[in-house]
């Protein structure tokens, strides 16, 4: 007989308490652990309103306050604790994330700023494929 995925073993202790930087990690909430200490380290975590560093213990019930790129913040609400990876769909049951959603202004902003630096970033692609060799071409002949 097989044991159901959500039941833990009973030799399996339950976590009273996580690292923050490790919990991080295995929340999903930054790519690598690594990432989620130097967040910690320059002030873009806060736990329940105080700013935290990355060796923290976490609780369940802790609020998590993530300040993302351009000022954006994440609330989050501890609900589970975790030491080693596991499944991102289990990962994503270890937390509530109580962000408000974006006004319709804050979304319009986003857009404009992804629009900006996708054609930002297609203009410095390095070499030119054909078309643009043609054009590059044709405006080189059309001074000479």
């Amino acid at each position: 007989m097989k044991t159901p995925p959500d039941a833990q073993p009973t030799d399996a202790p339950a976590l009273a308490a996580a690292r923050l930087d490790v919990w991080l990690d295995v929340a999903c909430l930054f790519k690598t652990r690594s990432e989620a200490q130097q967040a910690c380290r320059g002030g873009k975590v806060e736990v329940n309103g105080q700013g935290a560093k990355a060796h923290r213990l976490l609780k369940v019930g802790d609020t998590l306050r993530i300040t993302r790129a351009a000022g954006r913040r994440q609330l989050v609400v501890v609900l589970g604790l975790a030491e080693k990876h596991i499944p991102k769909a289990d990962a994503r049951l270890l937390y509530e994330d109580t962000t408000p959603p974006p006004t319709p202004e804050d979304a319009a902003v986003r857009e404009l700023e992804r629009h900006f630096w996708t054609s930002r970033l297609a203009a410095r692609s390095g070499t030119p494929d054909r078309r643009e060799r043609r054009r590059l071409r044709r405006a080189k002949e059309g001074e000479a």
